[in-house]
């Protein structure tokens, strides 16, 4: 090859390597930013009603319990039963973890149970380490179903140890999920649960059961801090329908 040509050459791979050396760089900051800071999440279901409405979407701080593999893509890295940088979450946060016997599903719940904790249902009451959690009337709510209905229910704001005060749907009392056994949750594990109490598969059903069972902290993601966006696509009739179904007052709304 002569000098020429070679030079040529030479011009049109730096041309080529600074060609891609902005959206690479774009992705790499992309998924350094989704690792360590922030991640977006979907939520799909009405398990976590009247916190959460089908259809918003989250924003999770990757930070605020430390880093597993799970902080990562695809649950991609070496397993271990502590977390660089690990915090345990405070009672009362909602948080995203990858689900254990699934860990390619991502659930959202709220923390209800930490390591060493006696959790149990007692007629539709929460009852932690022997006591009756405080449960407050608050009116009522509607819950939207996966049909895009809405059924009215009532709505309570319960208050666990700690002082946290956050709402939750109540339709009945007697439910299969309302006079559990006494779950004591394990070292390293927590006790997840949804706010809309009677349509939520959490902790109160054990994992070899097709549950949520005891969630390893290794399996936290995020913490989720706010709602960054809504969209009620359940009730999209057509094109003509779809501006509408915009949840504006979801937009960067916090969760409590």
């Amino acid at each position: 090859m002569s000098e020429s040509r070679l030079k040529n050459h030479l011009f049109h791979v730096r041309r080529l390597a600074v060609w891609l050396s902005e959206p690479l760089a774009v992705l790499i900051l992309v998924f350094c930013a989704t690792t360590a800071i922030a991640q977006p999440f979907y939520v799909p279901s009405g398990s976590m009603e009247p916190t959460l409405q089908i259809g918003d979407a989250l924003i999770g701080s990757k930070f605020a319990y430390g880093y597993s593999r799970y902080s990562l893509p695809m649950g991609l890295g070496p397993r271990s039963e502590t977390r660089l940088l690990g915090h345990i979450p405070a009672r009362g946060d909602v948080a995203v973890f990858s689900l254990p016997r699934d860990p390619k599903v991502t659930y959202v719940k709220r923390v209800i149970g930490l390591p060493g904790d006696r959790i149990q249902m007692v007629d539709g009451r929460l009852v932690i380490n022997g006591k009756t959690v405080l449960l407050t009337p608050a009116g009522t709510g509607q819950v939207e179903n996966e049909d895009g209905s809405s059924t009215p229910v009532g709505r309570f704001t319960e208050t666990l140890p700690g002082g946290v005060r956050h709402p939750i749907f109540k339709i009945r009392w007697d439910g299969m999920l309302d006079n559990t056994r006494t779950f004591i949750v394990p070292a390293g594990h927590l006790f997840m649960m949804g706010d809309n109490r009677d349509n939520s598969l959490d902790s109160r059903v054990p994992a070899d059961e097709g549950g949520v069972g005891f969630v390893p902290v290794e399996n936290l993601m995020a913490r989720a801090d706010a709602t960054i966006g809504s969209y009620d696509f359940l009730n999209m009739h057509g094109p003509a329908s779809w501006p509408g179904l915009v949840r504006l007052s979801r937009f960067l709304h916090g969760v409590t």
